[in-house]
């Protein structure tokens, strides 16, 4: 299988180039020869004897880089002077700034925005200190907090390396939902101590969205915080995409005739993703679930096996008994829905599901199966990859739900409000447009926030957690 090349591996080589007859066709050769594909070619400097250009050339991973700066260097005539990683360069200083929203010119606007006008204000709020929405940036504020124990793919890898994540979440809630975002990454990986330092924090935000901290960690961590807060908290990594899925699912099954309450999924990965697909599954009103981690099919009695949420999750799960691996779990299931690891998935296992499976193979990088083979035996296949159709991104979730949750200053964040995201998602696309390669809109399609910000902030206000008793008019 090819492996795709992006922007997330895009060089700009800086070569020295000999001034004469056929230089340039031999080092594009060259780069082609090694795999690498050429989107600019630029001039920076030209002397009678020597060419300086900036080649952008998009590779596979590092080490396809560095192949390709090493088979360059052997031509005749030709160097490569300075390598420029475009990723890098893109986080060079950071990726956020502060901004103010007042002027600062002049003795008069010092005295309004701090001493001695700002006193008023502390008063105000003192007396009546719900006003900390109105005269505070609390209402259009979140703090993206994070232990750095579970960064993307990389593992456990510690708070100054989660800090570029956390960043990166930060512009997408701006970016996306014009929220104002603060990363903030703790030097402690103690459930009781992120715990007490987010309930001293909180008073300066509006919402407390948690990201990459570890199984079982994270299911402590947000249980407290939504018991002791009373601004909404959300922990990305498992409900953001439990609501994603949920919503390319209800789009796969009207494309397949099949009811929600009538079929049988087999969610293989039991860790914070998959214990949180799980439970919004049920919460939905799924037929059956049949949950898989490297033991097996969960079911209760294998406590020795299982972690407190295993057990949990065993025991509103597997009603039908069966025992055994992933194979005797997708023996007629009608989906699967993988958040485990890659190409696990055979045509073999897949042939085995009931008609029209439909297939989530979330893995990233790589999927449990590749994609092509999947949607050769599947009638819906959706992955993790921008690179593939239906891709399952929280991006899709997150800032609408933190948006509408912001709009009428919601206390908590509840069930109903994720399931009115996510049925709000399906419904970005028309019915009539939906099919086996677009069950899921695009990151980019710009519906998407605003129409799950009104229905959270519509579920926030039946639930009866919101402040505000309607969402703000014109961003009132």
């Amino acid at each position: 299988m090819s492996m795709s090349m992006g922007v997330a591996y895009t060089l700009t080589l800086r070569c020295q180039i000999e001034n004469r007859p056929g230089m340039l066709g031999r080092l594009t050769t060259r780069i082609g020869e090694v795999g690498g594909d050429i989107g600019a070619i630029d001039i920076v400097r030209a002397e009678r004897s020597m060419l300086v250009r900036d080649i952008t050339v998009r590779v596979q991973d590092e080490e396809h880089g560095d192949t390709l700066v090493t088979a360059i260097n052997d031509l005749p005539g030709i160097s490569v002077i300075q390598v420029s990683d475009r990723v890098f360069l893109a986080h060079l200083g950071g990726k956020l700034g502060i901004q103010s929203r007042v002027p600062l010119k002049t003795r008069d606007d010092l005295s309004i925005a701090y001493t001695p006008g700002v006193a008023r204000v502390c008063k105000a709020i003192a007396d009546e200190p719900e006003k900390v929405f109105t005269l505070t940036w609390k209402a259009n504020s979140v703090a993206v907090v994070s232990d750095g124990s579970a960064i993307l793919g990389l593992g456990n890898l510690g708070p100054e390396a989660a800090m570029p994540v956390m960043e990166g979440k930060a512009i997408l809630f701006k970016e996306l939902a014009n929220i104002d975002a603060v990363p903030i990454c703790l030097r402690t990986q103690d459930p009781d101590v992120i715990v007490q330092t987010v309930e001293q924090l909180a008073p300066g935000f509006g919402g407390i969205n948690l990201e990459d901290i570890a199984a079982p960690n994270c299911f402590l961590v947000e249980g407290r915080l939504h018991d002791s807060l009373d601004i909404p908290v959300m922990h990305d990594d498992q409900h953001g995409t439990a609501v994603v899925v949920l919503a390319a699912l209800s789009n796969a099954l009207q494309l397949v005739g099949k009811r929600l309450g009538a079929v049988r999924a087999v969610v293989n990965g039991v860790g914070a993703a998959g214990t949180a697909i799980i439970r919004g599954l049920l919460e939905a009103g799924i037929g059956e679930v049949t949950a898989v981690d490297r033991h097996g099919i969960l079911r209760t009695g294998d406590d020795a096996l299982q972690t407190p949420m295993q057990r949990i999750i065993a025991s509103q799960t597997n009603r039908e008994g069966r025992r055994g691996k992933l194979g005797e779990a997708l023996e007629g299931a009608d989906i699967f829905i993988g958040v485990s690891r890659g190409n696990l998935l055979t045509p073999e296992l897949v042939q085995q599901m009931a008609a029209d499976p439909i297939v989530f193979a979330l893995a990233n990088p790589t999927p449990e199966g590749d994609p092509e083979m999947l949607r050769h035996y599947a009638r819906v296949v959706a992955t993790g990859r921008s690179d593939q159709p239906n891709q399952i991104n929280n991006v899709l979730s997150f800032p609408g739900i933190f948006r509408g949750a912001l709009d009428v200053h919601a206390r908590q964040m509840t069930t109903g409000m994720r399931l009115a995201a996510a049925e709000a998602l399906a419904a970005v696309i028309p019915a009539d447009e939906v099919s086996e390669e677009y069950i899921i809109p695009s990151v980019f399609n710009r519906h998407v926030v605003p129409a799950i910000a009104a229905a959270v902030a519509r579920a926030a206000i039946e639930d009866g957690v919101a402040r505000r008793d309607h969402p703000p008019a014109g961003g009132d």
